[in-house]
């Protein structure tokens, strides 16, 4: 009888297992902000190693407040004690006036800080002003209280000043005094010292940093960009949802038009007159200065400039007291030139340099007066990034994709570019950061069916120990189907990566639609072994539905070298379409699926690529096109114009890039999607597609996001697009 007993509660045991993993998964599952399951588990978030080398920074939930606790670790140890008496914090903000003791708690548990060098101090951004604490202090310093905004704001290097942007001038507070000065007093709404402007920060410095201003090494001077709008024609943004709309109007360059007019200058933080740098060998309506800093010494300022169609870049040296400027080297390809990032200074006044001269992207190192030493990486791959420069040992540590081009590993080579080894084992996607010994790395892995795990490793690979295994257990409910990566020829032999999710109970026997996503732009791999989050559930979700889901990177967006994307210059849509059906022809000839049902989706330049293939080809039964770009004349200069040229040079490439001039064309259904204030890909786009579209009598499907920018981010709005994407590919497909 026991041993019945057991076997009994064994079959039960197995049958609750199947059970659990036989769940089906909702847009409510995925996507509801109260009911949502959290399918990513919960990763080590905001680790940050401390100078010392030996601890690392870690945000925890406090258990008992339910509030972000910031934790400093010991990393051989794992040992955690909080790294500053957030109660002393609160309590030194509640003094101030105006605070209330809820908001005080607040300041007092972010979960990160901007710390000064000595990480003693941080500096806080809140509601529009700049307040200074020293961990374990009884007081916090206001050092702003204006009712314009402070923007960029930082420490000085030696962490005696902070300086910032507000009105479109630079200021300087210095924090034994403190008191207020103003570096610059000509900044308006034309005129930016010290800010970026939209489209810099969008191509260029990054997206949401407008922070244009630099310290050199001993803070004792600011090197600014000045920026004049004056030339740049504006667009209106329009937010309908206020009884009085509200109308943003931001200077915003199309392709072809005036870009704005940069200057570069130098100023003493003490205040005085600005030092102008000598870019006048370059013309200003020609002139993009897209990287700015200064040598290690602080003798010299370093800026790298570029013509509009970004057919070069030089790297220049120039005397901030004479301005007189010198170009180190310059860069050319055999189409465009990409900013691959600054300078990585050696002691010896030499320097780590990025280039994809030879078509891949790769570390050359050069002595200061700028001549070539050394070659440090080579090989059909790429150096994906510079993680950090041992010079004690004589290595330079990177991640590359060597061993995959859909999963960055990390590497470590000498100087001499001699030694190439790859850390990290595993299969799938290492993001590794070193502490400041090279002693040790965290690193942060992930695959295509597993969320971010986290473990600590010396500096030659090998585990010390896992700091968050994080294994997300919601996942093992759910009936998912298996991710496979495969590759794909083209006609003319490229080889392109592929993924497809089939549905958890396929029958090879059946045939199967297919829901096919792409982003298809000039090095944006959608392709990778890695966890994708909410997105890679809705792709499981649609797989339960009985759709086969298939990503597949076109050459010029696969990663594969710049040589890769150069087939593209000056046309885009042809040959991004033409290898997307290559794949197709593939797919179809497997017996499992319906060649006469398939889907394509894309946003931003996906959307484009999605409009483009619906009225290119008769390949896709549907399509989902959002934030789409419909004419390239209507998108920013910088972006465009790298890879098409301007209008005026190339008038045909235009015309023919534009689905907007093949609205006629549209073959399929389609369902147009965009944010209403998009201040990036301007719905201006989607309007006059539609216009076209409706003139020639074709028929389509339009949904608008109120409030919605480039992306749809307000959580019940997700929800309603996801699942009105996901209606319509049901109804459709």
């Amino acid at each position: 009888m026991r041993r019945w007993l057991i076997a009994f509660v064994v079959l039960l045991s197995a049958a609750a297992a199947v059970r659990a993993q036989n769940k089906l998964l909702t847009i409510d599952d995925i996507y509801d902000p109260e009911r949502r399951v959290n399918f990513g588990g919960t990763p080590s978030a905001g680790i940050r190693w401390l100078k010392d080398g030996d601890h690392y920074l870690q945000n925890k939930i406090d258990p008992q407040s339910h509030l972000p606790q910031i934790g400093r670790v010991d990393a051989a140890s794992g040992e955690a004690v909080p790294f500053y008496d957030a109660a002393k914090m609160e309590a030194a903000f509640a003094k101030l006036g105006g605070f209330g003791s809820e908001e005080a708690r607040r300041i007092a548990h972010r979960p990160t800080y901007q710390m000064n060098r000595s990480e003693t101090a941080v500096l806080i951004n809140h509601d529009n002003d700049l307040f200074y604490y020293e961990f374990g202090g009884d007081r916090a310093v206001r050092l702003t209280n204006n009712p314009e905004p402070e923007e960029g704001e930082e420490f000085s290097p030696d962490g005696r000043m902070v300086s910032y942007a507000r009105g479109n001038n630079l200021y300087v507070i210095d924090l034994t005094e403190p008191r207020e000065r103003a570096l610059t007093n000509d900044g308006g709404p034309k005129i930016l010292n010290g800010r970026l402007d939209w489209v810099y920060q969008e191509e260029l410095y990054g997206r949401g940093n407008f922070k244009g201003y630099w310290w050199n090494p001993d803070s004792t001077r600011i090197v600014y960009l000045r920026i004049d709008e004056s030339p740049v024609h504006e667009f209106a943004v329009v937010d309908h949802i206020p009884h009085f709309q509200n109308v943003e109007t931001t200077p915003y360059p199309k392709a072809g038009d005036p870009n704005p007019k940069v200057r570069l200058g130098v100023i003493n933080a003490a205040g005085g007159p600005t030092r102008w740098i000598d870019t006048f060998k370059y013309q200003p309506e020609d002139l993009l200065i897209v990287r700015v800093g200064w040598t290690p010494d602080g003798k010299k300022v370093v800026y790298q400039a570029q013509n509009r169609e970004q057919t070069w870049l030089d790297l220049n040296f120039a005397e901030p007291a004479s301005g007189k400027s010198d170009t180190i080297l310059r860069e050319t390809t055999k189409a465009w030139v990409e900013v691959m990032g600054e300078p990585e200074w050696l002691k010896d006044g030499s320097f780590l340099w990025f280039s994809e001269r030879n078509g891949w992207k790769h570390l050359y190192r050069y002595g200061a007066d700028g001549k070539l030493i050394a070659q440090v990486t080579d090989g059909r791959w790429e150096v994906r990034g510079l993680v950090g420069v041992d010079e004690t040992n004589g290595f330079v540590y990177f991640n590359a994709t060597e061993h995959s081009n859909i999963a960055a590993h990390s590497y470590r080579i000498k100087l001499d570019g001699t030694g190439l080894a790859r850390l990290t084992e595993s299969e799938g996607t290492h993001l590794v950061r070193f502490n400041s010994k090279f002693t040790y790395y965290v690193d942060s892995w992930s695959d295509a069916a597993t969320p971010t795990q986290t473990s600590l490793h010396s500096s030659d690979g090998k585990l010390v120990r896992m700091i968050e295994e994080n294994k997300a257990a919601a996942l093992a409910q759910y009936k998912l189907g298996k991710v496979e990566f495969l590759q794909v020829k083209t006609r003319d032999g490229f080889l392109m990566d592929a993924m497809m999710i089939k549905p958890p109970d396929f029958d090879p026997t059946k045939k199967y639609p297919v829901f096919e996503h792409t982003y298809s732009g000039p090095h944006a791999p959608q392709v990778r072994n890695a966890w994708g989050g909410n997105s890679y559930m809705w792709h499981q979700m649609l797989a339960q539905k009985g759709y086969i889901v298939w990503i597949c990177d076109n050459r010029t967006a696969s990663n594969k070298g710049v040589e890769s994307t150069w087939q593209v210059y000056r046309n885009f849509g042809e040959l991004e379409l033409r290898d997307l059906e290559d794949g197709l022809e593939w797919l179809k000839s497997q017996p499992y699926v319906d060649g006469s049902r398939i889907g394509l989706s894309g946003w931003s330049f996906g959307g484009f690529m999605t409009a483009y293939a619906l009225t290119h080809s008769h390949s896709y039964k549907i399509g989902i096109a959002g934030g789409t770009v419909t004419d390239w004349r209507l998108y920013d200069t910088i972006y465009t114009e790298r890879y098409m040229g301007t209008p005026q040079n190339n008038p045909e490439g235009y015309k023919k890039s534009a689905p907007l001039n093949a609205a006629k064309n549209l073959s399929g259904k389609l369902l147009l999607l965009h944010g209403m204030i998009d201040d990036n890909v301007h719905m201006q786009n989607t309007v006059q597609f539609v216009y076209e579209l409706e003139k020639a009598g074709k028929q389509f499907q339009l949904m608008v996001y109120p409030k919605s920018r480039h992306g749809v981010n307000d959580p019940q709005l997700v929800k309603h697009m996801q699942t009105l994407m996901t209606d319509f590919i049901v109804n459709n497909l």
